[in-house]
């Protein structure tokens, strides 16, 4: 039986932009795990995590770019396998 190992990323919850961003996150990413703690928010996927620039500006109302993501980020536990001006995926390469 293989296991599907989880990838996630830990967001500082600095405002309502990080607040839109996990949103406009978990409609591209079935079966993710959002939990909100004191000035962060968790966001756990089995497998893959997609980050779609797309989706973002979709729910920001403006436009935005991948590299704006760095900001927030706290920590994040899987590889970041692509990363471009589109999106942003974090999986397991094994």
């Amino acid at each position: 039986m293989t296991t599907v190992r989880e990838v996630g990323v830990d967001l500082q919850e600095s405002g309502e932009d990080v607040r839109r961003m996990v949103s406009a996150i978990e409609k591209d990413n079935p079966g993710m795990r959002v939990t909100h703690l004191p000035g962060l928010i968790k966001v756990n996927a089995p497998g893959k995590l997609v980050i779609k620039r797309e989706s973002i500006e979709d729910e920001l109302g403006r436009e935005w770019e991948t590299h704006e993501f760095q900001l927030s980020i706290v920590s994040y536990y899987g590889n970041i396998s692509d990363y471009d001006d589109d999106e942003i995926v974090i999986s397991w390469d094994h």
